[in-house]
């Protein structure tokens, strides 16, 4: 059945009829879509992939030649897959091989492949059970339960996160602070969310948008597409909506 789903590759000709699967019932991330889309566009020219099955559902893999990478890592002539995602719906149909197997093929000329996933499984990272039996191994860690995986294809230098991955604090007088991209269409709608939840907690929120691969590249967690911070310290990597900001922040205010 599989083989019958076309695969549709994303450019600066289809982009804007096309549909990037992540938000398709969202309504609240309209804006975020078309913010998803332009940064997108501003990509392709540096070698980024969208690679997503022709089905009504989130299945999709995005990566780009590590040096392009919006990530804190060290990977020369590597390719960085940014996301690798198959919906519950489609999964058991060979997609997610499928989509990585796209992947390998563009990147049969470079040293390897790297992807971000974790220890246990989280929300918006990589499955690492699925990169294990794929051939991946986790060559770097970052605290709190961030790895660096990678599947090489030649003897070089293994990828590393960069020293400032490894922070997880951050300068600010605001109680809160979040960190963002447009990688993801949801951020732009839910930094609102959590923005209108501290209000109930009486906490002053500072908002930065990362506008460019430098920013990225100096992050202090591994995970630049959305981070939290309180009191500076790194809290989650999780697109939050306003009910589990809440449920985070009522057990934060608990422990302490």
């Amino acid at each position: 059945m599989q083989e019958t789903i076309e695969l549709i590759t994303l450019n600066q000709e289809n982009i804007a009829r096309e549909h990037i699967c992540c938000a398709l019932a969202d309504k609240k991330s309209e804006k975020g879509i078309s913010l998803k889309k332009e940064w997108l566009k501003s990509r392709f020219a540096e070698g980024l992939k969208f690679i997503k099955a022709n089905v009504r559902g989130k299945v999709f893999i995005e990566y780009i030649p590590a040096e392009f990478a919006w990530s804190p890592i060290t990977a020369p002539d590597y390719m960085f897959i940014n996301c690798l995602w198959v919906a519950g719906r489609f999964k058991g149909m060979g997609l997610g091989s499928r989509l990585l197997e796209e992947c390998i093929k563009d990147a049969k000329d470079k040293n390897g492949i790297v992807i971000l996933s974790s220890k246990n499984k989280k929300p918006y990272l990589a499955d690492k059970k699925f990169l294990l039996k794929k051939g991946f191994v986790v060559c770097d860690t970052a605290p709190p339960f961030f790895e660096l995986m990678v599947k090489r294809f030649k003897d070089a230098p293994l990828p590393r996160f960069k020293e400032n991955a490894q922070k997880l604090r951050i300068e600010g007088k605001e109680d809160l602070s979040i960190l963002y991209t447009n990688q993801c269409p949801f951020t732009e709608s839910y930094v609102q969310e959590v923005e209108e939840a501290a209000k109930e907690y009486n906490l002053t929120v500072g908002k930065k948008r990362i506008i460019s691969r430098e920013e990225a590249q100096n992050c202090p967690s591994p995970y630049t597409t959305y981070s939290i911070y309180y009191k500076g310290f790194f809290i989650t990597h999780e697109i939050l909506s306003k009910d589990k900001f809440m449920k985070i922040m009522d057990n934060l205010l608990v422990v302490k």
